[in-house]
């Protein structure tokens, strides 16, 4: 089954922050290495929030804004797409991803199979 693990920040990009250059290479390299795990089929980092832009459709008219759509203490910052036995599995990985430590959360969600 594949799960999607929505990483957000918040504080978690504040701690990071005020690591040293060694503690923040090696979260980083944290990082990495989920993304090398085989179950890992995809992920990336996103861009802050403040470089989105919303898009609405009412009344037949496409509508756009910058930005989110609300402010919130905690942005999504990325995701892994991981291919796991069962929720356990998916939790058990969710748990290695050092934003869950640093004052953020990872959102584990089933992707719909079609």
């Amino acid at each position: 089954m594949q799960y999607m693990l929505l990483i957000y920040t918040g504080e978690a990009m504040d701690n990071f922050q005020g690591l040293s250059e060694g503690q923040q290479q090696a979260i980083t390299e944290e990082y990495m290495a989920i993304m090398r795990d085989p179950a890992v089929t995809g992920g990336a980092q996103l861009q802050p929030g403040q470089t989105a832009t919303t898009v609405r459709v009412a009344d037949g008219q496409t509508l756009t804004t910058d930005g989110p759509f609300i402010e919130t203490k905690e942005a999504l910052g990325g995701y892994y797409l991981l291919e796991a036995e069962d929720l356990d599995a998916a939790l058990a990985l969710a748990g290695r991803i050092p934003a869950a430590r640093l004052g953020g959360a990872v959102e584990v969600r089933p992707v719909v199979q079609r």
